[in-house]
């Protein structure tokens, strides 16, 4: 997720691009309970490199907590890649365990990464550190801001309580963030509207802002609803969808 944008928290935000980028990524175990990761160089030193280096800044983060008891040191650390997911994904590494050492060896044929060190000592995590961890975790999903956005979605879902008023749509996201899907409010109008593109295998465009509250599944303050034209082979896919939830779709509309 580093490697995609830095952020205090992720969320549903650079999933699909950041599993990819792991698909070559081979796991191994060794009798002596070691777990080891081949990352290949093409396309796959940057993720190492991220890795190294938001370890280390989470550890340094760690003991400037302790020394001082501030947790200034996390703010700075989300430029070296340091998150909620990986505060959280630590946690689950040490938790139960008397600690774990992470060392990054690169290859030697590919040489050493600009700004690395040849050999450098594992990073260690202790039961110790959990507290702050969490702490540090809970801080960022706190303090990750809003993003405004303007997004172009296919609505797959749609739903109110009556044949009036505001409604809730969900979009698949095909362009403006980063992520698979959006919920929406919207009031009467703008839920026609939407409906309408359905109907017609259309996709629409909204702005709003999508809210960190949830993993950057919910847009609020949405405005400037309108359908957009795509090229046929797409708008056929987009049929096919409605005529798959046809039962569905009309009663979420509610016969509007």
């Amino acid at each position: 997720l580093a490697s995609r944008a830095r952020a205090g928290y992720h969320g549903a935000r650079h999933r699909r691009s950041a599993a990819a980028a792991l698909e070559n990524v081979l796991v191994g175990s060794a009798t002596d309970g070691r777990l080891t990761a081949f990352v290949p160089v093409a396309g796959g030193r940057p993720l190492a490199v991220r890795l190294h280096q938001s370890l280390f800044a989470a550890r340094e983060a760690i003991d400037y907590q302790r020394a001082t008891g501030g947790m200034d040191a996390f703010d700075a650390a989300v430029e070296a890649g340091v998150s909620h997911e990986l505060t959280e994904a630590l946690v689950a590494l040490v938790r139960g365990t008397e600690g774990a050492r992470i060392a990054v060896e690169w290859a030697p044929a590919a040489g050493v990464p600009e700004g690395c060190a040849p050999s450098a000592e594992p990073v260690e995590f202790s039961p110790g550190d959990l507290a702050v961890l969490r702490e540090a975790g809970a801080r960022y999903l706190r303090e990750e801001p809003a993003v405004p956005v303007r997004i172009t979605g296919a609505v797959v879902r749609l739903r109110r309580s009556g044949p009036r008023g505001d409604g809730t749509v969900r979009l698949r996201v095909l362009a403006g963030a980063d992520v698979p899907n959006v919920r929406i409010t919207l009031d009467e109008e703008a839920y026609r509207i939407a409906g309408h593109a359905h109907l017609v295998g259309l996709p629409v465009r909204v702005q709003g802002r999508l809210e960190s509250r949830g993993g950057f599944r919910r847009l609020t303050g949405a405005h400037g609803v309108v359908p957009v034209q795509v090229d046929d082979a797409e708008r056929d896919r987009l049929m096919k969808e409605l005529h798959e939830n046809l039962d569905f779709f009309e009663e979420a509309c509610g016969g509007d």
